[in-house]
C-alpha cells in the first residue's frame, strides 16, 4: 500500500513482525484457551495489538513510540487513554 521504496523492500521486516506478534499475542500461539472462536474478537485483538504497539510501547532503536517518530502525537499514551 502507498508508495513504498521498491529499493528498500524486504522480506525480513516482515518476518520480524510475524515474530513480534506471534512472542506477544498469546492468541497467536499453539494450544492456548486464549484463541479466538469468532472472526470478529480475532480482528479486534489485531486492532488493539497495533495500537499498543504504535502509541504505547517503547521502542528500543527508535528510543520513542512509532506514532511519535511518525509526528501522529507527541507523547507516549498510557493504556488508560488508549482505551477510553
Amino acid at each position: 500500500m502507498g508508495g513504498p521504496d521498491r529499493a528498500k523492500i524486504c522480506t525480513s521486516h516482515i518476518e520480524r513482525q510475524n515474530l513480534t506478534i506471534r512472542m506477544q499475542m498469546r492468541r497467536m500461539t499453539r494450544l492456548t484457551n486464549a484463541f479466538s472462536k469468532k472472526w470478529e474478537n480475532l480482528w479486534s485483538a489485531y486492532c488493539l495489538w497495533f495500537a499498543y504497539y504504535n502509541f504505547c510501547r517503547i521502542h528500543q532503536t527508535l528510543r520513542v513510540t512509532p506514532a511519535m517518530e511518525a509526528g501522529i502525537t507527541d507523547h507516549v499514551w498510557e493504556l488508560a487513554e488508549l482505551l477510553a
